[in-house]
C-alpha cells in the first residue's frame, strides 16, 4: 500500500536510512557551538579579516553547486545567506573519501541543516565565503522545500506565493521567503518600544485571567467553554479592562497588559478571532491627557522602526507626529453625510440608516445605529491620524459621562488609514451609574443583541470600594503592526492566523490504480513520475503520460510491454 509520499520524499527517506547505516545520526542530540552568523561575516569581514579565522556557523542548505572534488553551498541561518566552499581533500585528508563523495554529494539535500567550521576568505569573483574544514549534519529534511527561482539580478519570479499555503505553512514561508521575517521583527519592535515607554513612566506590566466567568469589558460575542471540576461555564476573554480597573482600585497608579483577546466573530482582512491587544489604565488622568500620551507613544514607535514620523501606507503618506485632528462623533457624521443626528431619536436614526441603504435590525438601539452609520459613511475617510471624540452615552457603558455635554461620554477612538487603532475613556468610576448602565446592556441583550455586555457584580463591588479618576486605553497591536509594516491584511502580521481545517489529500493505494485500469506492473512507474493519486492522474495530459511512460521505461531499463496510447487514454475515462 502506498504511503502517499512523493518520489522526492521516498528518496530522502532512503538517504536517511543510508546515513544511519554509515553510523551518522541524522538528528544528533549534542549542541553545535556557533560563534558567528552570516550577516556578521558579510558586514564585518573586510574590516577585520583576522577575526574570522576560526568560524563555526550553522544553517540550511539552500543551493549547491557540485563540481567534482569541490563544491559551493549557500547556507541560510537566521540572519541571511552566506556562500560556503567545500573541498574533498580538506574534508577527507585520508584515503577514505566517504564523507564528501557519499555523504555530502549523494545523501545531503536542499533544506538539510548542517554545521560547518572553517575560515572566511574572498573568492576570485570577490564573494565573501567560508572555506569549510569540517561539517556535520544537524537535521535531515524529509520534505523538499519549494523551489524559488531567481533571475540573474536575484529577483524572484517563481516563489512560494499562494497566501493560504504561506499562512498555513509559515515555517516554509519564512524559510524560502526570508524577507517576510522583517515584518515580525518590526512587530517585536512595536511591542518593545511601547513596553519600554510605559516602563519609563513607572507603570507596571501585569497579567489578568484569560478564562473568565463573565465576559466583560467590550461589546463582542465570546467563545464559551466549561470547567468540569467547578461545573461552571467560562469564557475566553474579550477584553481585560475590568480586571485591570480592579488593580487601580487596589492602589496601583498605572497598569498595563499585552494579551491575547478572543472574539467569536467574523474573519476578514482586519479581523482574526484571536488577536493581541494592549490595555493600559493610569490613575488621576482623563481622556484629554491620554490623547497626548498616545501621540508621543506612536511617534516613538514610528521613529524606532522607520527613523521618521511620516511613513508610507499603501498609496498614502501618513504622519504620526502630533497633534492629531479631533472631531466629535456627531461632527464626523455631519461632515461626511451632511446629517446632524445629535438630537435624533432611535427611530429617526433608523430611518436615516435605511435611507442610506445601511442594514438595520430590531436588536439595534440608538448607540448601535449611530455606530453603524459612522462605520459605513465615515471611517473610510479618516486617513491621517484622527481622534473621534465624545460618543453618545448609549454606545459606551464603561465611560464617564461628559463633564459638559449632556448625553455624551468622555471617549475617543483613534482612526488611521480608515481603521480604528485605539480606544480610550475617562473611566466610569461611579458604581451606581455603572450598575445602571450595565442593566441597560441587559435590556439590549434581551432584544437580541448578542454583543451586549453582561452584568459583573464583583466589578460593581470593586467600584463601591472606590476607584480614583482614571484614564484607560486599548490599542489593537495587530492593526498597528499592519500600519507600521505597510500590510493590507492582518494575516500577514500574524505568525499563525486562524485557518479553515486543511483538506487532507486522500491516499491512493496500488489497488486503486489497478482498479482504474493501470496494469499492476506499471503502478510503480506511475509513482516514479510523481503521480501518487487518481486525482493527480486525471489532472495530467494523456499524451504526456504516455510519452513519459516510454521515457521511464527506457530510463529504468524495464522489460515491460508498453501500453498503447489507446490503453493509456482509457485510464482517464
Amino acid at each position: 500500500m502506498s504511503t502517499g509520499l512523493s518520489e522526492q520524499e521516498l528518496l530522502r527517506r532512503n538517504s536517511l536510512n543510508q546515513l544511519r547505516e554509515l553510523g551518522i545520526d541524522p538528528y544528533p542530540a549534542e549542541a553545535f557551538e556557533i560563534n558567528a552568523n552570516a550577516a556578521d561575516i558579510l558586514a564585518n569581514y573586510e574590516r577585520d579579516k583576522t577575526a574570522y579565522k576560526n568560524i563555526s556557523i550553522a544553517g540550511r542548505i539552500m543551493t549547491r553547486r557540485i563540481m567534482g572534488s569541490a563544491s559551493f553551498v549557500e547556507l541560510q541561518d537566521s540572519t541571511g545567506r552566506i556562500q560556503v566552499y567545500l573541498k574533498r581533500d580538506d574534508l577527507c585528508p585520508d584515503e577514505d573519501k566517504t564523507l564528501y563523495n557519499t555523504v555530502f554529494k549523494k545523501l545531503l539535500d536542499l533544506g538539510d541543516f548542517i554545521g560547518v567550521k572553517g575560515y572566511v576568505f574572498t573568492t576570485q569573483t570577490g564573494e565573501i565565503s567560508l572555506h569549510v574544514t569540517e561539517f556535520k549534519l544537524l537535521s535531515k529534511s524529509l520534505k523538499p522545500l519549494p523551489v524559488v527561482k531567481r533571475d540573474e539580478e536575484g529577483n524572484i519570479y517563481d516563489g512560494f506565493t499562494d497566501p493560504e499555503m504561506r499562512y498555513r505553512q509559515r515555517y516554509v514561508d519564512l524559510t524560502v521567503n526570508p524577507g517576510f521575517k522583517q515584518i515580525f521583527i518590526n512587530r517585536s519592535k512595536v511591542i518593545n518600544t511601547m513596553r519600554n515607554y510605559f516602563d519609563e513612566q513607572g507603570w507596571m506590566e501585569v497579567e489578568t485571567p484569560i478564562l473568565q466567568p463573565i465576559h466583560g469589558g467590550a461589546a463582542a460575542r465570546p467563545f464559551a467553554t466549561h470547567h468540569n471540576t467547578l461545573d461552571m461555564p467560562l469564557y475566553l476573554r474579550i477584553a481585560n479592562e475590568l480586571y485591570l480597573k480592579r488593580l487601580i482600585v487596589a492602589g496601583f497608579d498605572g497598569v498595563y497588559e499585552f494579551g491575547k483577546m478572543f472574539r467569536n466573530e467574523g474573519m476578514d482582512r482586519t479581523h482574526n478571532p484571536e488577536f493581541t491587544s494592549m490595555e493600559i489604565y493610569v490613575a488621576y488622568k482623563d481622556y484629554i491627557w491620554m490623547m497626548a500620551m498616545v501621540e508621543e507613544c506612536l511617534e516613538k514607535i514610528t521613529l524606532a522602526i522607520h527613523g521618521k514620523a511620516a511613513i508610507e501606507v499603501g498609496k498614502h503618506t501618513i504622519n504620526f507626529e502630533g497633534p492629531y485632528e479631533k472631531l466629535t462623533m456627531y461632527e464626523s457624521i455631519q461632515k461626511y453625510t451632511g446629517i446632524d443626528v445629535s438630537a435624533m431619536t432611535e427611530d429617526e436614526i433608523k430611518d436615516v440608516c435605511k435611507s442610506l441603504n445601511i442594514e438595520v435590525d430590531a436588536s439595534m438601539g440608538r448607540g448601535k445605529l449611530i455606530d453603524e452609520l459612522f462605520s459605513e459613511k465615515v471611517e473610510a475617510n479618516l486617513i491621517q491620524p484622527t481622534y473621534i471624540t465624545d460618543y453618545p452615552l448609549e454606545m459606551t457603558p464603561l465611560a464617564k459621562k461628559h463633564r459638559s455635554k449632556e448625553g455624551l461620554v468622555e471617549r475617543f477612538e483613534l482612526f488611521v488609514n480608515g481603521k480604528e487603532i485605539a480606544n480610550a475613556y475617562s473611566e466610569l468610576n461611579d458604581p451606581i451609574d455603572q450598575k445602571e448602565r450595565l442593566e441597560d446592556q441587559l435590556k439590549l441583550a434581551a432584544r437580541g443583541d448578542d454583543e451586549a455586555m453582561a452584568m459583573d457584580d464583583d466589578f460593581i463591588r470593586a467600584l463601591e470600594y472606590g476607584m480614583p479618576p482614571t484614564s484607560g486605553l486599548g490599542i489593537g497591536i495587530d492593526r498597528l503592526v499592519m500600519l507600521m509594516t505597510n500590510q493590507s491584511t492582518i494575516q500577514e502580521v500574524l505568525f499563525f492566523p486562524q485557518m479553515r481545517p486543511e483538506k487532507k489529500a486522500k491516499i491512493t493505494t496500488d489497488e486503486d490504480f489497478v482498479n482504474a485500469g493501470i496494469p499492476a506492473e506499471w503502478v510503480q512507474v506511475i509513482r516514479k513520475m510523481n503521480i501518487n493519486t487518481i486525482e493527480e492522474l486525471k489532472a495530467a495530459s494523456p499524451n504526456k503520460v504516455f510519452n513519459d511512460l516510454g521515457g521511464m521505461r527506457k530510463k529504468m531499463k524495464l522489460e515491460l510491454t508498453m501500453p498503447s496510447k489507446e490503453d493509456v487514454t482509457a485510464w482517464f475515462s
